[in-house]
């Protein structure tokens, strides 16, 4: 866990490859503010919204007031509906999709 309370995925060996990995991650974050997850961690059906997985695991953030971060430095590269959600979550409180792991550490942190 980073120092300031932040529980970075890839550290933490947590994935999202499936629906069935959403309970494990939301586990694995009690005792933890915040959440840091980068595209690596996250399954192809994650970027299609089409799946469902993306829907459900930020509905789980949002039910369990998580705040998290998403690293996805080219959004573009999922196609129009994804940039439209990502555009959709620059404000969120709870979740956002930014660019860089710097970037997502420093909105984390605040």
């Amino acid at each position: 866990m980073h120092k300031d309370g932040i529980l970075i995925a890839s550290e933490a060996g947590l994935e999202v490859r499936s629906f069935e990995d959403i309970p494990d991650v939301i586990g694995a974050c009690f005792g933890a503010h915040s959440l840091l997850l980068t595209e690596q961690e996250l399954s192809s059906d994650f970027f299609n919204l089409k799946s469902g997985l993306a829907g459900e695991l930020m509905q789980k953030f949002t039910n369990y007031r998580l705040r998290v971060a998403i690293v996805v430095p080219d959004p573009s590269v999922y196609g129009e509906r994804f940039v439209e959600l990502a555009r959709e979550h620059r404000t969120h409180r709870l979740i956002r999709f930014l660019p860089s792991v710097d970037d997502a550490l420093a909105w984390l942190a605040t």
